[in-house]
């Protein structure tokens, strides 16, 4: 009896298993496939994608592509590394002798489609990159993807699609996508179009005539991304449209939309997290998957993570930035263990990496109806100035460089934003160099994007640092996830006194706001006729601008391109034709917003109330939005002019502040219009001293009125940098996020995340519950039958030793 009820249990759980991993298992066979190189960049890469792939356990299978040259894999070492499917190389390709290994992506999805056995046996196809990191599983019916409808992310630097770029080169430009990064599609969609996809980069890549940054938005012009709008020009003449998601994927560095579960990492662009920082680039030649107990750089511990920003949704950027890492740095231990590798040493951060608590932060993700929500399916909120309805979202944005000139305007501006009640997030567009950043201690300042420098001009070497301006603003709107109607940008050098709305200023689509800049006399003559098509619609305005967020993605490539445009005139440099009174072309970028806007006939409603100079008389009864400190102003014997403390370091040294301005009572208070011009110019002034006052209290600055020597400044930075230094990256939050759990809880359709329907759940529960009582009822009734039985013998012994 007790071996019956053994068997009977063993058969209960044994069912119960199997149905649970049938409703696990997916209707439909899934393929991923990525592609790579012979090289060690790509096998780091890919040993961190296959970790991550078994890590957040993807449903079906994956392939490695991997294209090499005969000579190439004679010494390769990575043959092991993953499943692969070898593909002859197209790096060089074979007819025009061009060298660019990106074709290999679609020339290696084309032949696996012809030789490979698993393409005849698939249903869908999920393709990625190799420098990605998965999070959750990517199911493409569940990412609603369909036959004729793919899921893709959003790459909207793809400016080809929009112009002359998508009419050489596709019949159907009205179709193209700007996509890339992760495809979801049915194995049928990509047979169509994988013949035009590798057909259309080649076509792409020959068309050198078009490689400009104004057609197709790359900056470097050097035809890298052809193989971008290959795809994007292919899925067009085959009429495939996409269903476009912003949020599936995400790079490290920027912070999710709320209630967003990223569910893919692509760690394709510098990130940093405090002083800590990652480029895959500085990792090009590095062997480390060879070297035995080698890891990357360890990023900050989670508790250090919550020292470095208060905000919830901003502090989980920074946790996705340490994720990334820690996954890679997690596959990395694991591959040298399975390689024969000594255990590596004890080390604080290894014990890490290998504890529970890690395990639990980095379980497999579940999108949430949020992630899920498509591009086109978002309604726009057109502005509406009736009272009753909401007012349409708001960033300020302001561009600066890795200097302490700018940090201490930083300090100023960002105190001013919080007390003027500006709504909507700000967000600084931090122009760097790779060896500045290295040195560059103002991190915690700001909510900071940040840009590759162009103040040494990448192609002329013209040394120009006002360029960033409009190339900082391209470069977030290509790289941000920028979820706001409408845009306001200012200069570092500005502190704000009120808000500055688009719907008190009548702003609105079409029709952006700005301050007049009279000195721009370029608008009327010869200049204007040489730079823009339509003279007549150049604007003599900067300064404060608030702009349609659609308008502002039409217009920055211009701004950006007329600026270099004029930059290179050196011809009309004259202040004759500039109104440049130092001839030395320096408000180029001024003429680049003008002319850029010019050309796209967007006419400003010019409003002269929103700011103010210092030191300029104001007009009677109105309330400036701005002060604008750009010039030198004086009251009385005292003064300030911000270029005389360009070299100071303002922000790093305790208690350091600017010269008090005179106090308002000893100021003349017959002449009316000198004292109201006396007193803005002081109020601007201390305004700046108190916001470097906060600021260094937030330090921990100990001895107020003393400076200390830049030995100790530095060191005390140092610590500083190290307890509240802020990821730089995008900061577009709109509010708090929901714990990991709780976005895990939020599974739709009645599912838990697992394709298992809660109903299902619940039986197998009720079956598990009822076999194991079964089972104990068997066991009760055996064991009592086994103890009255020998109840029964012990009695008849005991009656014969009576007898």
């Amino acid at each position: 009896m007790e071996k019956v009820s053994i068997l009977l249990l063993l058969v209960v759980l044994g069912l119960v298993i199997w149905t649970v991993e049938a409703a696990q298992k997916a209707p439909w066979r899934i393929q991923t496939l990525f592609s790579v190189e012979c090289q060690n960049y790509f096998d780091w890469q890919t040993v961190g994608l296959m970790h991550s792939f078994r890590k957040a356990k993807q449903p079906g299978h994956i392939t490695r592509l991997l294209s090499c040259t005969e000579e190439q894999k004679k010494t390769y070492r990575g043959m092991h590394l993953a499943p692969t499917f070898e593909v002859p190389s197209m790096s060089k390709h074979p007819t025009t002798g061009d060298w660019y290994p990106a074709i290999n992506k679609p020339a290696g999805i084309l032949h696996w489609l012809k030789h490979s056995n698993e393409a005849e046996n698939i249903d869908w196809v999920i393709i990625l990159d190799a420098d990605m990191i998965i999070r959750g599983r990517i199911v493409p019916w569940k990412l609603v993807a369909e036959k004729g409808r793919p899921v893709a992310a959003y790459y909207g630097y793809l400016r080809g699609c929009d112009n002359v770029l998508a009419q050489l080169h596709t019949k159907h430009p009205e179709l193209c996508d700007k996509v890339g990064g992760l495809l979801a599609m049915h194995i049928d969609d990509l047979r169509r179009l994988a013949p035009m996809w590798l057909s259309k980069t080649e076509e792409v890549r020959q068309d050198k005539a078009h490689w400009g940054v104004n057609i197709t938005g790359d900056i470097y012009e050097k035809g890298w991304i052809s193989e971008m709008y290959g795809y994007s020009f292919g899925a067009a003449e085959v009429g495939l449209r996409h269903k476009i998601n912003d949020n599936l994927m995400i790079y490290p560095g920027y912070a999710p939309r709320e209630g967003v579960e990223p569910i893919l990492l692509h760690y394709g662009l510098p990130f940093r997290v405090g002083n800590w920082s990652f480029s895959k680039a500085d990792h090009d030649e590095d062997d480390i998957i060879y070297n035995c107990g080698q890891l990357f750089p360890q990023p900050p511990y989670p508790r250090e993570v919550k020292q470095l920003e208060t905000d919830p949704n901003l502090r989980r950027g920074l946790f996705l930035s340490i994720e990334c890492i820690n996954i890679l740095n997690e596959g990395l231990l694991l591959h040298h263990q399975s390689n024969g590798c000594p255990k590596p040493a004890w080390s604080k951060y290894v014990n890490f990496l290998k504890s529970r608590a890690f395990a639990e932060l980095t379980k497999p993700k579940v999108v949430t109806p949020a992630t899920l929500e498509m591009m086109q399916d978002t309604v726009k909120h057109h502005i509406n100035h009736d009272a009753a309805m909401p007012y349409p979202k708001i960033h300020t944005v302001f561009s600066t460089e890795c200097t302490p000139y700018f940090d201490w305007q930083t300090v100023g501006l960002m105190h001013s934003f919080h007390l003027s009640g500006q709504p909507g997030n700000i967000t600084r567009l931090l122009s760097c160099s790779d060896a500045e950043l290295k040195l560059y201690k103002g991190h915690n300042l700001a909510p900071t994007h940040y840009v590759p420098s162009m103040s040494r001009h990448p192609l002329t070497g013209d040394w120009y640092p006002a360029i960033n301006k409009p190339a900082a603003v391209l470069h977030w709107l290509n790289h941000a996830n920028v979820d706001a109607e409408f845009i306001v940008i200012l200069d570092a050098d500005m502190i704000m006194r009120g808000p500055i709305t688009p719907w008190e200023f009548k702003a609105a689509y079409g029709r952006p706001v700005s301050t007049p800049y009279d000195y721009l006399i370029g608008c009327d003559n010869e200049l204007a006729k040489l730079h823009t098509s339509h003279p007549e619609a150049c604007d003599k305005v900067g300064g404060v601008i608030i702009m349609h967020i659609d308008d502002l993605r039409k217009f920055a490539l211009l701004w950006l391109h007329k600026t270099e445009e004029v930059r290179a005139d050196r011809a009309h440099y004259a202040k004759n034709i500039t109104g440049d009174v130092y001839e030395s072309g320096w408000i180029s970028e001024m003429y680049g917003y003008s002319f850029g806007a010019a050309e796209l006939k967007l006419r400003h409603t010019i409003n002269n109330e929103i700011m103010v100079y210092p030191g300029y008389v104001p007009e009677p009864g109105i309330k400036y939005r701005v002060f604008h400190y750009g010039l030198e102003f004086n009251v009385g014997n005292w003064s300030f002019d911000k270029a005389k403390w360009r070299e100071v370091d303002m922000v790093n040294r305790c208690w350091a502040k600017f010269p008090e301005p005179p106090d308002p009572s000893t100021l003349d208070h017959n002449d009316k219009e000198s004292l109201q011009r006396n007193l803005l110019s002081i109020e601007c002034v201390k305004t700046l001293n108190e916001a470097l006052h906060l600021h260094h209290e937030r330090r921990n600055c100990t001895k107020a009125g003393s400076l200390p020597n830049s030995k100790d400044d530095a060191t005390e930075e140092s610590e500083i940098s190290r307890t509240v230094g802020k990821f730089g990256g995008n900061f577009d939050s709109k509010g708090n996020h929901k714990s990991a759990n709780d976005s895990e809880e939020l599974a739709s359709d009645g599912k838990d995340g697992t394709a298992i329907p809660s109903s299902f759940r619940f039986w197998v529960l009720f079956l598990c519950a009822f076999s194991v009582f079964g089972f104990l009822v068997i066991v009760f009734v055996v064991h009592s039958g086994r103890k009255r039985k020998g109840m029964k013998m012990k009695h008849h012994r005991a009656r014969r030793r009576n007898l």
